[in-house]
């Protein structure tokens, strides 16, 4: 019986001896280690790639934002501000709050590709962005219909980038001529290779002989 209890006794400090070791290594000193190596290689990342105006934090590279009018349309949503570069689609809370990019909530909608509602969501789109913008229904990219998964999605394509400088430029009073270049607001392939191509909501025109103005701000 004794050697028994013995037994159990060793057990269990030799159990509670490596819950604290572990602890201490994987809960503590760990955590420690990579938060002060991401501080040290990479503060603007590990701090949330902060997005900042005269000092001010105003957003986040990592998340998308609308800009939009005190004006609402017939149904009540805030309409787009022409001045700026808008963003992808979003489904994040339209269900409970429709609170889209206001980081309450994070999500999709979940519509399959052959729901009837997808359809009618991505037809009002393409008319509604076109109209907005001023070009044909045809010029209108897949990004700028749909919503992502998350649904703040910080990136736009390119081709809708270039769809938007037109209308940006025209606001600010700039000259439009050419075709959008995203400069330093692109992200190329990560590691050379991974896919994927966009540009941030964040966006800027390459300076040249009449360069589209930048104005975009995410």
């Amino acid at each position: 019986m004794n050697s028994s209890l013995r037994g159990m006794t060793r057990l269990a400090t030799a159990g509670l001896r490596a819950l604290l070791v572990l602890t201490l290594v994987c809960g503590v000193l760990y955590p420690l280690a990579v938060a002060g190596i991401a501080q040290a290689l990479f503060p603007d990342e590990a701090n949330g790639s902060k997005i900042k105006e005269n000092g001010k934090v105003v957003g986040s590279e990592l998340i998308g934002q609308s800009f939009t009018l005190d004006a609402k349309d017939k149904d009540g949503n805030p309409l787009p501000d022409p001045r700026w570069f808008q963003p992808r689609p979003s489904a994040a809370g339209e269900n409970v709050y429709n609170t889209g990019y206001s980081l309450v909530v994070s999500g999709a909608s979940n519509l399959a590709a052959d729901s009837k509602v997808l359809k009618e969501q991505v037809i009002a789109r393409r008319a509604a962005i076109a109209r907005f913008n001023g070009v044909p229904r045809r010029d209108v990219p897949v990004d700028s219909l749909t919503a992502s998964a998350s649904g703040v999605d910080p990136h736009i394509s390119p081709a809708y980038a270039d769809l938007q400088v037109g209308r940006v430029a025209r606001e600010h009073g700039l000259p439009r001529q050419g075709r959008a270049t995203p400069g330093r607001a692109a992200h190329r392939r990560p590691a050379g290779w991974l896919p994927g191509r966009a540009a941030r909501q964040r966006g800027e025109a390459e300076p040249g002989p009449a360069a589209p103005g930048s104005g975009g701000a995410g």
